[in-house]
């Protein structure tokens, strides 16, 4: 047997679980950024293997992977980048006339009452417009088709008519212009391109020959109708892949004989991808999955019930819900970029440990500002200058030094040092103090001050798991409450008491259930293609063969990396009612056998039609 990793890089710290080949269990956590060292999951691997072989592994040698089976990681570093806007320069190459589309997206005002209305900043600096255009034929178009246009089919059988054709060299001087601006990444986005990709790939060609080091098709990235939500997914892989990528590619530098090794990556919808196929729309959540996959697998197999994820780290706060399956959704707004991608429902608030505290014109404030790893807590003695819901911890006593870890201080070999929060915290309530003096209100303890603070992160813990429960219907005193993350046990019981839940689950890894999940988690695979079909049943026979052959191609993509003991498929038909904007996805309810199916002209992988009405 060979070392296993699992590994959660998150926003404060990196936490990992480790199967070692003596059988022992290995945990460890370490500060995600530290000046120590280069990279914290390296840095866990190299401390794991050198405390078990007793082999002296230097800082700055490359690790030998030889001795290790696999390592499976989550991140936010995807995450991080679209909420910081530091990803890559990207241009979005689009339809002629409609350079402006994703500027102005699907018109939504959120908070309709604002006066002063403040747009998300366009992921893209530059656009270019490509000189061609595709037309579907139809019986109802209004358009005069009877000119002399090309003619051709779709992968979804339709017939298209080409109006414009690809005007190539033009796109050329164009895109020799952005490379010579610095840009290295290209977003294209043409019409129809979800069922005729022929320009795209074209486009596509060209900017990789030109020497674009990346480019990001929609019709690759997410082949559905649409042309906003597909063209801001593509944006957005566009915008993170090449960070995603120089990151695996300095992960993978600190290692030799990793080709031996099966590295595997969480994507947003709780599956395990291979490091080469890790993409940028595909792991904004990779790093919260990890816990859904933990607490699903560990707490529910427990109760059997339905269980919120209660995860709360250093940065932030992430609730989901578990009833048996996972609740994935497939069109999400993430700091304000639409993306159309699965991804498991989770909900996430800006309260973490590290989450600051203010005093403001008598309001107390918990975050969204996080004093992150470093310089991290006053507590952490690293330099931190501002109180943290970690510190309102230490200093109730819901913390105990003697129990933390000793990697603090410049040298990471001191505790935490509650002095320093004691310092502060008397520091804040004066202030308070002087404050409710002024308004002649009575003056608060330093205890009631800080745990002013804590109710105040309750609530905002409380308010995303009202809305995944009883925001959709659900009763939340039928749930149980899974706590797990670093912070998690310092608030889960105040949580659930807020919300009328009388039991709470505590994992054996509570601490780094998002890494133990990892190493629970399947790899999956995800292919789609459009249809454009009626669900009736004329057109059942082809939707099952499309169906069948998906499946097909999915296994043999499974199998061409890694063979497996067993291969499960889901199958899913994105549904709408005719004339409608809106699409559920479906999976089919089983009805009898198969036989049955037949006689009743449904699928006979089962009833989409009642999954749809159902929903």
């Amino acid at each position: 047997m060979k070392f296993q990793f699992a590994i959660d890089r998150g926003g404060t710290f990196t936490d990992i679980y480790a199967r070692c080949p003596s059988g022992k269990v290995s945990v460890m956590k370490l500060l995600s950024v530290d000046s120590s060292y280069l990279d914290a999951p390296r840095e866990g691997i190299r401390r794991i293997i050198q405390n078990e072989t007793s082999q002296v592994l230097p800082k700055d040698s490359p690790i030998d992977a030889s001795c290790i089976e696999w390592i499976r990681m989550g991140t936010t570093v995807a995450t991080n980048a679209l909420l910081e806007r530091n990803g890559e320069r990207i241009a979005l190459v689009i339809t002629k006339g409609f350079r402006d589309l994703l500027h102005i997206g699907n018109q939504a005002r959120p908070k309709i009452f604002d006066l002063a209305i403040s747009m998300p900043e366009n992921l893209y600096e530059e656009v270019i417009e490509i000189d061609e255009r595709i037309v579907v034929k139809r019986s109802d178009c209004k358009m005069n088709t009877s000119r002399n246009w090309r003619s051709d089919k779709t992968s979804t059988k339709e017939t298209v008519l080409v109006s414009r054709e690809l005007d190539l060299e033009q796109a050329k001087i164009d895109l020799l212009q952005l490379r010579e601006k610095g840009i290295q990444s290209l977003a294209v986005v043409l019409l129809h391109s979800y069922m005729y990709s022929e320009h795209e790939r074209k486009l596509g060609d060209l900017a990789l020959e030109l020497g674009f080091e990346h480019v990001s098709l929609s019709s690759d990235v997410m082949p559905m109708i649409r042309a906003v939500p597909r063209g801001f997914t593509a944006s957005a892989d566009a915008y993170l892949t090449p960070l995603i990528k120089k990151y695996v590619k300095g992960f993978a530098a600190g290692f030799v004989n990793l080709n031996s090794s099966s590295v595997l990556f969480m994507k947003s919808d709780g599956g395990l991808t291979p490091m080469a196929e890790f993409c940028g729309s595909r792991a904004i959540l990779s790093g919260p999955a990890g816990g859904v996959v933990g607490y699903a697998k560990t707490c529910y197999e427990e109760c059997k019930c339905p269980v919120i994820g209660f995860d709360m780290g250093g940065t932030s706060t992430d609730v989901s819900r578990y009833d048996g399956s996972f609740e994935h959704t497939y069109e999400s707004t993430i700091a304000g970029v639409q993306v159309q991608a699965p991804q498991l429902d989770i909900s996430t608030v800006a309260a973490g440990g590290g989450s600051k505290l203010f005093f403001r014109s008598g309001l107390f404030v918990v975050g969204p500002e996080s004093a992150g790893a470093s310089p991290g807590p006053i507590c952490y003695r690293k330099g931190g200058k501002t109180l943290t819901v970690t510190d309102a911890n230490l200093y109730l006593g819901r913390l105990l030094p003697q129990f933390f870890p000793k990697i603090f201080g410049p040298d990471d070999n001191q505790p935490l040092d509650k002095a320093l929060t004691i310092e502060a915290v008397n520091s804040m309530a004066k202030n308070v103090n002087v404050f409710l003096q002024q308004q002649g209100s009575p003056s608060m303890t330093t205890e009631e001050v800080v745990m002013g603070f804590i109710r105040v992160a309750n609530e905002a813990m409380c308010r995303p798991i009202r809305s995944i429960t009883q925001g959709k219907g659900h009763d939340t005193s039928t749930h149980v409450l899974a706590c797990f993350g670093g912070a998690g046990g310092q608030h889960a019981c105040a949580v659930a008491r807020s919300l009328g839940i009388s039991t709470v689950i505590v994992p054996r890894y509570a601490g780094i259930l998002s890494a133990f999940g990892l190493a629970l988690a399947d790899v999956v695979y995800e292919i789609q293609e459009p249809a454009g079909k009626e669900l009736s049943s004329g057109n059942i026979p082809y939707i099952d063969d499309r169906i069948d052959i998906l499946i097909t191609e999915s296994k043999n993509h499974l199998e061409s990396n890694q063979k497996y003991n067993e291969v499960c498929t889901e199958v899913y038909l994105h549904l709408r009612y005719e004339g409608t904007d809106c699409a559920l996805m479906c999976q089919p309810q089983k009805v009898g056998d198969k036989k049955s199916l037949t006689k009743q002209n449904m699928s006979k992988h089962g009833d989409f039609v009642a999954s749809f009405v159902d929903r």
